[in-house]
């Protein structure tokens, strides 16, 4: 269907959201009409790298670029409150908001609602519009103002609609913030237990202690090649791939904590089961990101749950096996998620660290207790997991309800742009 055939569409049938409160059900259709109509658009201006400051200051102000808060600079050019459109690299077309004083980059489109247009409406009306879709250019994309002026959406006629639905997102939005916090702060809380229940560098005993084990004297040390052996995966080839069957878990499935499918996902056949059978994968299995096993500061190190059991090992994944009786098995992903992210980060010093090296990792000797006490540090450790898991599920759940219920609340903009 062409535009000017939707055009008909709309102004004679109405388009109108799946979604409309019930006091606005008698308010009329909504009007189509390009951006340009509801608000201003103006490109940013640019500061050089040397002017921008990663660190807040009295004097300075924040500098938004393409991908949100650059740092903070000497100067602003904007003063009160605006969505900000990304036109820039690879986040190009998302939106955030800048308040009170800040400087724009050139990589950054200030947006200035009109007469009659709610500001907030305003913000989720342009996460709603997916803007990235008209950005142009192949190695760096980009967004152009006087393409996305021109871009055609569908507005309630009255101001007290667009802040009703303004309302009703702001409200969920605290709500996703709120749990975001929460999560946030049993992450922090796991962190720090962790770096009381385990010895600090040149320590050989933990600052905190199970009252049952207060007196059970000095963690022991070991060399960890005598207790783990690391099995890597292997380099099955593109032609070997199907639609469907065992998945393959590669580097990128492997997260901080739990296992990461996508649709991207990578299939073998079904009978790979049996014909690997010392690389499938099942519940409870421990891997590791041999190669850049650290990004965003966290080791990529995870255990395998009911819904990613069967899968096959993939090479540069490692799957970690105890040979000794000497160290309790959900007691490994606790030590190796401390030790191996601090040998890790020691080994990377002064280069980009872009595998472990199995053999240094395997000399080097690591503090453990005996295994009853390194079973309760597990047993407490996992109890924290299974609470930040729940956290992160309600948080996921209130995204997914939100991006369902602005589909809802705003009609499809497939339907007015071709």
């Amino acid at each position: 269907m062409k535009i000017k055939d939707k055009k008909k569409q709309a102004s004679s049938q109405g388009l109108l959201p799946q979604l409309r409160f019930p006091e606005f059900l008698d308010a009329g259709d909504w009007e189509e009409r390009p951006l340009e109509s509801i608000c201003g658009m103006q490109a940013g201006k640019f500061v050089s790298a040397s002017k921008i400051n990663e660190k807040f200051e009295a004097g300075l102000y924040p500098c938004y670029g393409g991908n949100g808060l650059r740092g903070f600079t000497k100067t602003h050019t904007h003063t009160g409150k605006y969505p900000l459109i990304g036109r820039q690299g690879a986040l190009c077309g998302n939106i955030f908001f800048a308040k009170e004083k800040f400087h724009a980059t050139e990589h950054a489109i200030v947006v200035t609602p009109f007469k009659g247009i709610d500001i907030i409406w305003l913000y989720y009306l342009l996460v709603h519009l997916n803007l990235n879709q008209y950005a142009t250019g192949q190695a760096q994309p980009g967004l152009s103002v006087d393409i996305l002026k021109k871009v055609t959406t569908i507005i309630p006629a009255k101001e007290k609609e667009q802040q009703k639905i303004a309302d009703c997102l702001s409200s969920l939005d605290e709500l996703i913030a709120a749990q975001a916090h929460k999560l946030d702060t049993l992450k922090a809380h796991k962190k720090g237990l962790m770096q009381q229940l385990f010895p600090a560098l040149g320590q050989s005993t933990p600052t905190l202690r199970f009252p049952e084990f207060q007196d059970a004297g000095a963690w022991k040390k070991k060399i960890l090649g005598k207790l783990l052996k690391i099995n890597s995966g292997k380099g099955f080839k593109a032609a070997e791939y199907s639609n469907n069957g065992i998945r393959l878990l590669q580097i990128e499935n492997v997260g901080y904590g739990k296992i990461k499918w996508s649709e991207n996902t990578v299939y073998l056949p079904q009978n790979y089961i049996k014909d690997y059978q010392e690389l499938v994968l099942r519940e409870g299995d421990i891997v590791l990101a041999l190669n850049r096993p650290i990004t965003n500061g966290e080791l990529k190190i995870a255990i395998l749950t009911t819904k990613d059991d069967p899968s096959l090992l993939y090479q540069r994944v490692g799957k970690l096996e105890k040979i000794s009786d000497l160290i309790v098995g959900s007691f490994v992903f606790y030590i190796c998620q401390k030790f191996i992210k601090e040998f890790v980060i020691k080994q990377s010093i002064g280069s980009d660290q872009p595998f472990i090296s199995l053999r240094e990792l395997y000399k080097q000797k690591i503090f453990i207790p005996s295994p009853t006490e390194q079973q309760k540090i597990a047993d407490s450790l996992s109890s924290l997991d299974e609470l930040i898991a729940t956290q992160a599920h309600k948080l996921d759940t209130l995204k997914v309800h939100k991006k369902g219920l602005m589909q809802q609340l705003f009609p499809n903009p497939d339907e007015v742009n071709g």
